[in-house]
């Protein structure tokens, strides 16, 4: 694979490792699609080359950034809290937001993670046209947000 770019992650584990994360150049198939080669060495069951493929370049190498998001977001690694950026900025550090939207009813919910339970959210404040939902914890579930058309930012529109 030649290697248009990658990231290595810290894996707070005794004794402590990093996890690289390798994206390759997309290549056209001859079928005519595109396929972009990715890898994740240190997360438990990736440390093999994948690809996924698109209909030009540019979305294979999306949906390979999608594919590494995904798979990193979901690893129980992620999950137990022991994946980190190390050179991410003191206090703050990257998350992924889930973001559904429906057209019809003009309404968008961004999720802080990936999976809600019913019944999860304890807790509902309603501020002007944005509902927030919050955990037994405190901590910010998600958030529905009405006319979503005008007020979704349009790097979130799906």
């Amino acid at each position: 694979m030649y290697e248009i770019a990658h990231r290595v992650l810290a894996l707070r584990t005794e004794p402590p490792r990093d996890v690289v994360v390798t994206l390759g150049m997309p290549y056209e198939e001859p079928t005519g699609e595109w396929s972009c080669p990715y890898r994740i060495d240190g997360l438990e069951g990736w440390e093999h080359e994948r690809k996924v493929s698109g209909l030009d370049s540019l979305e294979a190498v999306e949906l390979a950034t999608a594919m590494v998001r995904a798979a990193l977001a979901g690893s129980h690694e992620a999950r137990e809290g022991l994946l980190a950026r190390d050179d991410a900025p003191e206090g703050r550090r990257p998350q992924t937001v889930y973001v559904s939207v429906d057209g019809e009813r003009n309404i968008a919910y961004i999720a802080m993670k990936h999976e809600i339970v019913p019944g999860e959210a304890v807790r509902q404040v309603v501020a002007e046209d944005i509902v927030l939902d919050y955990g037994d914890s405190g901590r910010l579930l998600g958030l529905e947000l009405t006319d979503a058309a005008r007020r979704l930012p349009s790097e979130m529109r799906v």
